[in-house]
């Protein structure tokens, strides 16, 4: 049977680009999206164009029950998750910390650690019985140096890089594996239509003189979720363009044109 792979937010963006990575190598793709159509929309694309068994799944944040009846619906189908990938976020955007209310900043806790951590337990108990797994959490830069007015994101993207090397310890007598991909700026619809000057933030000004595509993001996922890092555990992989390496960005330079 082929393996199986669950991916969160994955009805477009980086997601879907890791849904993508997965369906050329035969997996069969679970797609998780809080829109349901668009979930089913996305799984449909992905049979046509790959052949595989693709499915859609809604997602409701911080609703256990509807974690558990996704994973066991996939196993009353037939399947087991071998490969968890946690894509989706609260990005917490705009949260001024000496204004911001508590339950909104609470929310951003609740879909990047609380919701994520249910995810990944539900998947980990198919995994113990199969032998083992491979979780793949998409963090953030920001969980090391953080952006201004984005205390709950960015801290609850440093809560991830705990909780999966938790796991990593926890759960690898169970042959499950848990690691990190860290993005940077990434070439979302938000940016390459300048939302908010994002085409100016400092972010954009790497070493490399690029930012990532979402196929970037997708190879360093796949690398993790499949057997090719089969040694690897409680491990971190940034793809930022060096950005985290680098102290003072050269703003002197000119950013890239649109092509």
């Amino acid at each position: 049977m082929n393996k199986s792979v669950f991916i969160t937010g994955a009805a477009s963006g980086t997601g879907y680009a890791v849904a993508v990575r997965f369906a050329k190598e035969g997996y069969n793709v679970f797609i998780g999206s809080r829109n349901g159509k668009n979930a089913v929309s996305a799984a449909k694309q992905l049979h046509n164009e790959f052949g595989v068994f693709a499915k859609g799944c809604e997602t409701e944040i911080f609703n256990e029950e509807n974690v558990k009846s996704i994973f066991n619906d996939i196993k009353n189908e037939g399947f087991h998750i071998d490969t968890l990938v946690l894509n989706a976020a609260n990005l917490g955007i705009g949260q001024v910390s000496l204004e911001v209310d508590i339950n909104e900043f609470m929310s951003v806790y609740q879909t990047n650690v609380g919701w994520n951590f249910m995810m990944a337990r539900e998947a980990a108990k198919q995994m113990k019985e199969n032998g083992g797994g491979s979780i793949v959490f998409i963090t953030s830069n920001s969980a090391i140096r953080v952006t201004e007015n984005r205390c709950a994101y960015c801290s609850s993207k440093s809560a991830v890089l705990a909780m999966s090397k938790s796991f990593a310890v926890d759960w690898g007598k169970y042959g499950i594996r848990s690691n990190c991909v860290l993005p940077g700026m990434i070439k979302t619809e938000r940016w390459k239509n300048n939302v908010n000057n994002c085409k100016y933030y400092l972010a954009n000004y790497t070493p490399i003189e690029d930012i990532a595509d979402f196929e970037d993001i997708a190879n360093a996922v796949w690398y993790f979720g499949s057997d090719e890092s089969k040694n690897t555990t409680g491990a971190e992989l940034v793809v930022d363009g060096g950005m985290l390496a680098q102290l003072t960005p050269n703003t002197e330079r000119k950013l890239w044109e649109d092509s």
